[in-house]
């Protein structure tokens, strides 16, 4: 039985116009059939338009997480307003007659599950290595990460006193040379040393102060560390596979990911990657334009409420490629994924499935949220100063926090557990996500007493102190998003 409501139709469909005028079709009547077969797996129909004929509009959901939307409308928008007003019509409850589906409608499902099982037989054959290509591409590589050590040293000679935007314009533009090099990881850390070096005005003046200063300097000594590691173990990495083409990928860290390594859902599943029956809630959701990599990222935070871990999703759309990929969007339902596959990372792994049925979210599923919260905070600072030994570990790291209260104490504000161990508050962390310290003198105080807090760690260089950027609350009956 389908289960959806009508957030899961606003976020499936290409644009606001769309479904403003999908919802439209219900308020006017426009619907003269509605149907479902047996098993609720395609939901199929009848709309009145501006033509002679009714258009004929189906959705189905034999793929749930990747319905297939049919219409005999001439929009070219996937899904259009009448295959929207179909889904908006199922999630307000409006009745739905049982039919048989008509043969045309059959014939394109049975050639659909044909393409899907061909698919499946074609994933389970041999993979064949071109070694040629591979050892180029490998050869290249090595000789791009030469290049980042040259310029790792450069800077290193140069000192960071005597950086300024003009130098490190001049270095990003050698660094373009390791897009060429398949190091998009790596061109990605470089551009984050720079980037530290120019201001909203594309300048670094020296009217900065010399705490600003000071704090720059902190992390960009954090950055040419990450740099230097990032030379040593891709250099290791990649002549272990140039000696034997035939090995897979790294997966006990993420040095694959960061020289350009695109997982694959196959290989994930081959190096057994994988999480069998589960369910995700989003928490959180983020935007943002990567100007180092060229391409717009969607980012989804999740509880998997199997194991209480916080994991990411991700969806990258390259500037040249923007407008043929649809972006990702907030998710308000439990995610029912019967396999889910695990990229290699430590903390707050990424994931990516291919099937997936939503369900409504039940007062269940917030109390298993916050039973997996951290209510130590002794013991999870441990945790997180630990993992940010590693270098190239994700400097912040998301946890879900089972708080006693949140106040004021002098200029912070403030997270205390049940022990009154604290943590403060801040808006440093993600230079592209949004400002949310602010929202929280908007919200009821309700909310600041015994709830479960979704926070961004910040490990401030100078004060070496920890902080946690908030993101959202979690309470027994709803989640509190502070990000979009």
């Amino acid at each position: 039985m389908l289960q959806f409501d009508e957030s899961y139709v606003d976020a499936v469909a290409p644009n606001a116009a769309a479904i403003k005028n999908g919802r439209a079709l219900i308020l006017k009547g426009k619907f003269v059939r509605l149907n479902k077969d047996n098993d609720e797996t395609i939901l199929f129909g009848e709309c009145s338009g501006s033509g002679a004929s009714n258009y004929r509009c189906s959705c189905d959901f034999i793929r749930p997480d990747t319905p297939t939307h049919r219409c005999t409308c001439p929009s070219r928008q996937f899904p259009c307003k009448h295959c929207l007003g179909l889904m908006y019509a199922y999630a307000q409850g409006k009745t739905f007659q049982e039919a048989a589906v008509p043969t045309d409608l059959a014939e394109k499902r049975d050639k659909l599950q044909e393409r899907t099982e061909k698919k499946k037989v074609e994933q389970t054959k041999p993979r064949k290595v071109n070694k040629a290509a591979l050892s180029k591409k490998i050869q290249a590589q090595l000789e791009g990460l030469n290049l980042l050590e040259t310029l790792a040293n450069d800077l290193v000679r140069m000192g960071m006193g005597n950086t300024n935007a003009k130098t490190a314009k001049q270095i990003e533009n050698q660094a373009k040379q390791l897009g060429n090099a398949y190091l998009p990881g790596a061109q990605a850390a470089l551009h984050n040393y720079t980037k530290l070096f120019i201001d909203a005005a594309g300048r670094f003046d020296a009217d900065v102060s010399a705490n600003q200063r000071e704090a720059v300097y902190s992390e960009a000594l954090d950055q040419l560390t990450r740099i230097h590691t990032l030379v040593k173990q891709g250099r290791v990495y990649l002549n272990k596979r140039l000696e034997d083409p035939e090995l897979q990928p790294e997966t006990e860290s993420a040095i694959a990911a960061w020289l350009g390594h695109a997982w694959q859902l196959r290989e994930l599943r081959e190096a057994g990657l994988v999480e069998k029956d589960v369910e995700l809630v989003q928490l959180a959701f983020n935007s943002y334009d990567d100007v180092a990599r060229g391409e717009y990222v969607d980012t989804g935070m999740w509880m998997n409420l199997n194991s209480g871990k916080i994991q990411f999703t991700q969806t990258f759309r390259p500037y040249k490629a923007a407008k043929y990929i649809k972006g990702e969007d907030s998710f308000f339902q439990v995610a029912q994924i019967p396999e889910l596959c695990v990229y290699p990372g430590d903390v707050n792994p990424r994931v990516r499935w291919e099937e997936m049925q939503p369900r409504p979210i039940v007062k269940a599923d917030f109390k298993a949220i916050r039973q997996h919260g951290q209510a130590d905070f002794a013991v999870l600072i441990k945790q997180v100063k630990a993992h940010l030994k590693g270098p190239l570990a994700d400097k912040h790291p998301v946890f879900a926090l089972n708080f006693a209260r949140i106040g004021q104490v002098d200029d912070d504000l403030v997270v205390e557990d049940a022990n009154q161990e604290r943590l403060a508050l801040t808006d440093k962390g993600m230079a592209e996500e949004p400002a949310s310290c602010g929202l929280l003198y908007l919200l009821p105080k309700e909310l600041f007493k015994q709830q479960t807090l979704l926070v961004r760690f910040h490990h401030d260089l100078d004060s070496r102190q920890l902080r946690i950027k908030p993101l959202g609350f979690v309470t027994d009956s709803a989640v509190v998003r502070l990000t979009f």
